[in-house]
């Protein structure tokens, strides 16, 4: 007996290769996230850790403090974009979620599909096991009439 294919298969792996490339996209967000996070980390413990100078003339002194103040300005727009980063990824990841949803509606059809065809083979079969049995059957009745 001939199987049916699955009308939707060419439509079921583009929606897997979607969900794959989907998945290393979502991957690669959330390594740039936590690079993101690590480097405000690391520009926060600087500020941290910086002092202010002591004993230098009031030039140094105003010096040092511009300094702070750009090292906090780099922290703020660390975590800023560290944040803004964090956000992208999770996005990246909820359009993942959405491919694989996707393809999982349609693996359930092909899932179904596969059943359906295995169920009219089986059923086919048996007809066909009937039918010998059936026609068996009745050749035998025949032949006992005759004789």
């Amino acid at each position: 007996m001939k199987r049916t294919a699955f009308r939707l298969q060419p439509v079921l792996e583009l929606r897997r290769v979607q969900e794959r490339t989907a998945g290393v996209a979502a991957a690669a967000a959330a390594r740039t996230a936590a690079a993101g996070e690590e480097h405000a980390r690391a520009v926060a413990a600087t500020l941290g850790r910086a002092r202010p100078p002591s004993g230098v003339d009031g030039a140094g002194f105003l010096a040092a403090m511009l300094g702070l103040q750009t090292l906090a300005t780099d922290a703020d727009d660390a975590r800023a974009s560290a944040t803004a980063t964090a956000e992208q990824a999770e996005a990246v990841r909820a359009a993942w979620t959405a491919a694989a949803q996707r393809t999982a509606a349609l693996e359930r059809l092909a899932e179904r599909h596969r059943l359906a065809a295995l169920r009219a083979e089986l059923a086919a079969e048996e007809r066909a096991v009937d039918d010998i049995v059936t026609g068996r059957h009745s050749r035998r009745e025949e032949e006992s009439w005759r004789d």
